[in-house]
């Protein structure tokens, strides 16, 4: 049992929680199920409810209260036995603080004086006493900033650079910690680190800029103990806390960190830590407590630890570190000396000349300094900073480095990874691995373009095209959903969608905010992309004004002629054909780009409508997107079939978004002759990118998009897997073939978008589409091309995991299939007419199956037994 889009039930901010189950493997598909929910002493259960509902399922029972806690378990009737199954382990679930009267706490930080761009964090403090038997203790916690908190010296949760990214004055996040185990009978202590970052550290474009959110560094936090007998505690930050300056000299997310551990006390949070004289009485701040959310999602945190491939002397005193992986995160480093000895931390993704190349990090330096202290060996990491590189230097440090002494430590928000490819071509593998882990430096709370320079913002058109790819990958839907929650906060009175949310001071070229095609419509087609994947209606439903909104806006712009053909756009971004210094500036008109989105998003509106039940504005954008669609032919499709741009992008549009008529052999026929007149390699930016391999396979022309896929030369997926890239580049010569980099402005080795293209991998070539929300339909359908022989892709889907693995023989194509239970399926293997599918394991085997046409197969086709005994 799980809890909306949750890891865990602890601390949900809503009072009627949806509930999900899978079922077990060959115990037949769900007729019915009860529930049992049990709550302060008592129990109630639904009886039994004739649906085959088990994914989002609505709260049984009346709401929960701040802090209730509840177990939940179910029971199935399935079509495979005629008694109910068992119950259910039970899975608990607890409210966090869902009323703003709830909360007794107050900002507290420093009281001093500070230097604005050179203030040294503070810590804060309390010390409280334990008197009886706890039954039960809970941290609820947030900052003004970022906060690691301690009790009794033991660290609360192991969350990174919490509480997040939010729109701060609308939405901060708080967190729910269980913390019974914490405390001690008799003295114990609370106390937190507390950082800048988003808040008030310097960020942003042209040296970024500081204070944007407020000028305080503040800890809301409140405990509240519950003892054997009933009665609570709570110790809440308040005027009583005190604060002192910590060991971190400086801090900033892309500066770096500075730690000074002749000025650390390691019991500093235990009731014997408080040195007299150095704390002193907090400040006190104020917080519109009713702004207070608790996640969607799970939080950002360490997943992996990678120890180096290679460490090179390059000095008396310097190291160069290669992590054969490009990441985001930091180092741990374990290291003895005499005290003041200063060992400083630098990161790059990539070698210019056999040294770290920072020019592509603008004004992010991604330099950490350790100050030793001289008392024994010491272990330590920065606390709230993370960068993005494969390759460190670590200067000031005279002894040799092993892999015992440093360790890279990989942070991302720790989304359930669900979604694996692989495939009979290393390349190719290696080009989908770079995916992953270009998501996973990106998936940093919010969705970011790229995670090293001075940027990584929440780029609304990257994760536009990128959606699809993120939750086959992993479930991102609590993440993503929060996300495009404050895109909609952001979002302008007249429907105008930011370039990027949150949205921060920028540059003239994105201030003030402009509307765009393809970076606006995430408003609509990442909601129908999230409810496709994970079936959550409600999700639609919450998001749906700023999506009408949005459609609404580019309608006016448009005005009669359904052409939106005015203003700033970007067009097809990134187009290798544009200068380095104006990626605008590609083969494809702008407007054509801008009028086809126009068309795709009225078009998904309408299908947003209908799945909401609102018939008048389904009917109404259906005919809008026709209109469109009509003025788009009309104006970009000339008579001979050709585009007036005749670039891949602009086929690779029309025809993806469905915006010409039938017959649609003829641009196609373009589209395929265009690729091969660039040589079968890319001539697509971040808005043809994504399309073009769909355009090329739905046209009839399979063999191209292979051809495609498998290029070597520049520029092609493949190409950077042959320079060494083990994530995806902005640019697709971002490292030129000479080795040289890229002179551009923007050149960034970690950003997903380009990666777009793993989509098709996951449907296409492995073949696993779903063709109803939440794969409660499944069409496995592979498509097999160019040299790559055998496939297999895995996805755990809400009901559970359905694969394919297929294989080409010399007598035709073998599969493995398995479809969970809850779900429907068709088979459509290559040359063979489609067979549907229960849930369970399938052989199937082409030379056994019906050719394509015939009504029936000639003999029993396939064997289909439980995925376990």
């Amino acid at each position: 049992m799980s809890f909306e889009h949750l890891p865990d039930g602890l601390g949900i901010g809503v009072p009627t929680p949806r509930l999900t189950w899978t079922l077990p493997a060959g115990g037949g598909s769900q007729e019915a199920y009860e529930l049992e929910v049990a709550r302060d002493g008592r129990i109630d259960r639904t009886g039994r409810v004739a649906e085959r509902d088990q994914v989002l399922v609505a709260w049984p029972g009346d709401p929960l209260n701040s802090r209730e806690r509840a177990t939940v378990r179910v029971r199935v009737w399935t079509t495979e036995a005629s008694e109910p199954s068992h119950w259910s382990t039970p899975s608990a679930v607890e409210a966090g603080l869902l009323d703003a009267a709830d909360w007794q706490a107050a900002p507290v930080g420093a009281a001093w004086p500070e230097d604005p761009g050179a203030a040294r964090p503070a810590r804060v403090r309390k010390d409280f006493r334990i008197d009886r038997t706890v039954a039960r203790a809970r941290l609820y916690i947030t900052a003004h900033g970022l906060y690691e908190a301690e009790i009794n010296g033991r660290r609360v949760g192991d969350e990174t650079l919490a509480p997040g990214w939010t729109v701060y004055p609308h939405r901060l996040r708080y967190r729910t910690h269980d913390v019974t185990s914490h405390l001690t009978q008799g003295a114990n202590t609370i106390g937190a680190w507390l950082g800048d970052g988003w808040y008030r550290g310097k960020y942003g474009f042209d040296g970024g800029t500081r204070n944007i959110y407020g000028t305080d560094q503040s800890l809301i936090a409140q405990l509240e103990v519950t003892y054997d007998d009933g009665t609570t505690v709570t110790i809440a930050t308040d005027r009583t806390w005190n604060a002192a300056p910590g060991p971190i000299l400086t801090s900033g997310l892309y500066e770096g960190e500075t730690f000074d551990a002749r000025l650390h006390d390691p019991d500093w949070a235990t009731p014997s830590g408080a040195t007299v004289g150095q704390w002193t009485p907090v400040r006190t701040g104020s917080r519109d407590m009713g702004t207070l959310v608790a996640p969607q999602g799970p939080p950002v945190r360490c997943t992996q630890e990678i120890t180096p491939v290679a460490i090179t002397r390059t000095g008396d005193d310097s190291h160069l570190l290669d992590f054969g992986q490009n990441l985001v995160g930091r180092l741990r480093v374990t290291l003895d000396g005499p005290a003041g000895t200063a060992v400083t931390l630098r990161h790059a993704e990539v070698l210019e000349q056999g040294e770290l190349a920072t020019r592509p990090l603008r004004e992010a330096y991604a330099e950490d300094t350790l100050i030793l202290s001289g008392r024994g060996p010491l272990t330590w990491e920065p606390r709230f900073t993370l960068h993005g590189f494969r390759y460190a230097e670590v200067s000031g440090w005279t002894a040799d480095l092993t892999a015992d002494t440093v360790t890279a430590r990989v942070h991302h928000t720790d989304m359930r990874r669900t979604g694996w490819f692989e495939c009979s071509d290393p390349l190719v593998n290696r080009l989908h691995e770079n995916v992953v882990w270009s998501m996973r430096g990106n998936f940093v709370d919010i969705p970011t373009d790229c995670p090293q320079r001075d940027e990584r913002l929440g780029w609304t058109g990257d994760i536009q095209v990128f959606a699809p790819t993120a939750s086959y990958l992993y479930d991102c839907s609590g993440m993503l959903d929060s996300w495009l929650t404050d895109v909609g906060l952001e979002q302008l009175p007249d429907g105008t969608i930011p370039w990027y949310v949150p949205v921060i001071p920028g540059e003239p070229m994105w201030t003030p905010i402009h509307p765009g095609a393809a970076w606006g419509d995430v408003a609509t087609l990442t909601p129908w992309t999230l409810y496709q994947r994970f079936g959550d209606l409600d999700l639609l439903s919450r998001h749906y004004p700023m999506a009408k909104a949005w459609v609404d806006l580019v309608d006016s712009l448009a005005g009669p002629t359904r052409l939106w053909d005015t203003g700033f756009q970007l067009g097809d971004w990134l187009d290798p054909t544009a200068p380095p210094d104006d990626p605008a500036g590609g083969r494809t008109d702008r407007y054509l780009v801008a009028t086809a989105y126009f068309a795709h998003s009225a078009r998904h509106l309408a299908l947003t409508a209908a799945a909401l039940g609102n018939a008048k504005d389904a009917h109404h954008y259906s005919a809008l997107a026709d209109e469109v669609a009509d003025a788009f032919r009309r104006r970009y499709l000339l008579p001979s079939g050709h585009m007036t741009s005749d670039s891949p992008t602009a086929y690779a549009v029309a025809l993806s978004f469905d915006l010409l008529t039938p017959p649609q052999r003829q641009p196609g026929d373009r589209l395929a002759q265009l690729v091969l007149d660039d040589g079968a390699r890319i001539a697509t930016g971040f808005v043809g990118t994504p399309l073009i391999c769909d355009a090329l396979t739905d046209t009839g022309h399979l063999d191209i998009a292979y051809r495609l896929l498998l290029q070597t030369q520049c520029p092609s997926w493949l190409y950077t897997v042959a320079m060494g890239a083990t994530t995806i580049w902005e640019r697709w010569d971002s490292l030129r073939p000479d080795g040289t980099l890229n002179p551009g402005g923007m050149t960034s080795f970690n950003h997903y978008a380009l990666g777009a293209v793993a989509d098709w991998l996951h449907r296409v070539v492995g073949g696993i589409t779903a063709s109803a929300p939440g794969y409660r339909k499944i069409v496995f359908r592979p498509r097999p091309g160019g040299s790559i022989t055998w496939a297999r892709t895995r996805h755990e889907t809400p009901y559970g995991t359905a694969s394919l693995s297929w294989e080409e023989t010399p007598d035709g194509l073998t599969a493995h299939i398995a479809l969970p239970e809850g779900c429907e399926a068709i088979a459509e293997l290559p040359g063979c007419t489609p067979i549907a599918l229960r849930p369970g394991e399938h052989f199937l085997n082409t030379a056994e199956l019906a050719p394509e046409g015939h009504l029936n197969p000639p003999r029993p086709v396939s064997s289909s037994r439980p995925t376990h005994p």
